[in-house]
């Protein structure tokens, strides 16, 4: 219900600007734009042609700017950094926070780049340099160096103190970070017993040991589950001598969450995450002329079955006709049963000592369906053509594409794993030319030595 009204409103501001835009009322279409969250104004730029777009940027205020390259897409960020003046993407870059400015700064222009970098405070361009060493799907490179850390060895009046004279805490702070005279991380302290404890209370009385540190290393993924199973707002990241680098927070773990489903929606059909809505007509064939082609030699392997039994198909003309429910029924199942095994697998929950009682549950499902649709499918071509030898056929053929289907929606995503391609990318177009070679063949293969 909210992603729905969230859309609708985003449709609705659309509409809007773009009646402002038609009219001429540019002072309207920028007071109502800059009024905005920088989230707000990303998606409307991302649901807008690219001249419409490109005038509403040129309306987006300066202090705004850095966020909203921040939550645009990567396709759209790299259109709209191509077109700015090169000082005001120095001074976005600029008030941005190290980690958001990591994930842009390497796409820059060499030129930007380099006045980028030079505008930094040595502490500043340090932190850059740190975390664009580690690399973009670990922790390391999704951390954020903005927390606060304290010692074991003060009391609570001391850390309030300390906090008064900072002024303001990072976002997303729901515990301080505790670290001994070398930055060893030692655990951490609720914000809230800073809040409720007496004054002479010492830290190393109410440090709370949990074993919640993450490593530098740690897949995003990984990081991703962590947060989901054990609820935290933010945790703090750790190298190999347990010294204490920075921290993960909530938000930035929605955004890897979200990017993935995107990812993977996205893969299944061929495209990348950096896909434009209204990227340009000849890229956007371009991208995706590669998986047509591909998906076309399937189709031709499909089509070599077939003429294989050219012979039996003309004898029995009623068998091109029920082709299509053989190979869908085999593809459907298949589908699902490959989903589930890609879900399973992002989320780690598939391994060696699982395997087998799953492709044994998906057989046995598969079969119990396939007797099912056997049933219902034979009657119903024994009702259409009057001919039980086709009914028979039929059933037999897709029992087994069923089966087949199963099995091969989960081998495919485990070999493709193996492999390092990604199963959602790959796995439905292997399955799909899976299904329909070993549809065709059991059915046009019953048939000829049935009815030949």
């Amino acid at each position: 219900m909210i992603e729905n009204t969230h859309n609708n409103l985003t449709s609705e501001r659309a509409s809007e600007l773009t009646g402002f835009l038609d009219s001429g009322a540019m002072q309207n279409a920028s007071i109502m734009l800059n009024n905005l969250h920088p989230a707000e104004i990303a998606d409307l730029l991302e649901s807008l042609p690219a001249t419409q777009r490109n005038i509403l940027w040129g309306m987006v205020h300066q202090s705004l700017e850095g966020d909203v390259l921040v939550e645009v897409g990567d396709g759209i960020r790299h259109t709209l950094i191509s077109n700015m003046d090169k000082s005001d993407l120095v001074a976005a870059l600029e008030n941005m926070q190290t980690d958001d400015m990591a994930d842009i700064v390497l796409s820059l222009p060499e030129t930007v780049l380099e006045e980028t970098l030079n505008s930094l405070d040595k502490q500043r361009l340090n932190r850059l340099q740190s975390v664009l060493s580690y690399a973009e799907d670990t922790a390391g490179g999704l951390m954020d160096l903005d927390f606060i850390a304290i010692r074991p060895d003060v009391s609570v009046e001391v850390v309030q103190r300390y906090l008064r004279q900072l002024g303001a805490i990072p976002d997303n702070t729901d515990n301080l970070f505790v670290v001994d005279r070398h930055n060893h991380y030692l655990g951490i302290v609720p914000i809230g017993q800073i809040l409720v404890n007496e004054p002479n209370t010492m830290i190393q009385q109410i440090i709370e040991h949990h074993d919640e540190a993450i490593d530098l290393e740690l897949d995003i993924h990984e990081v991703a589950r962590l947060f989901e199973d054990r609820n935290w707002i933010t945790a703090p990241v750790i190298d190999a001598d347990n010294i204490l680098k920075g921290r993960i927070t909530i938000d930035d773990v929605v955004d890897v969450i979200r990017e993935e489903g995107e990812k993977s929606m996205l893969s299944m059909a061929g495209l990348n995450e950096d896909e434009d809505i209204f990227s340009p007509i000849l890229k956007s064939t371009r991208q995706r002329a590669l998986w047509l082609g591909l998906n076309l030699v399937t189709a031709f392997i499909a089509a070599g079955v077939i003429g294989i039994f050219e012979a039996t198909i003309a004898e029995v003309v009623i068998l091109a006709v029920l082709l299509p429910i053989v190979a869908s029924m085999g593809g459907i199942a298949g589908s699902q049963t490959l989903t589930l095994v890609i879900r399973a697998q992002a989320l780690g929950q598939i391994g060696t000592s699982n395997v087998r009682p799953l492709f044994i549950k998906e057989i046995v499902i598969s079969v119990l369906n396939g007797i099912l649709w056997a049933v219902v499918v034979s009657l119903a071509v024994y009702l259409w053509f009057k001919q039980i030898d086709i009914a028979i056929i039929i059933a037999i053929a897709l029992l087994i594409n069923l089966a087949a289907g199963a099995a091969a929606g989960v081998i495919i995503p485990l070999v493709l794993r193996r492999i390092k391609i990604d199963p959602a990318l790959a796995g439905g177009v292997i399955l799909t030319t899976v299904t329909d070679v070993i549809g065709f063949i059991a059915f046009l293969g019953i048939a000829t030595m049935i009815l030949m």
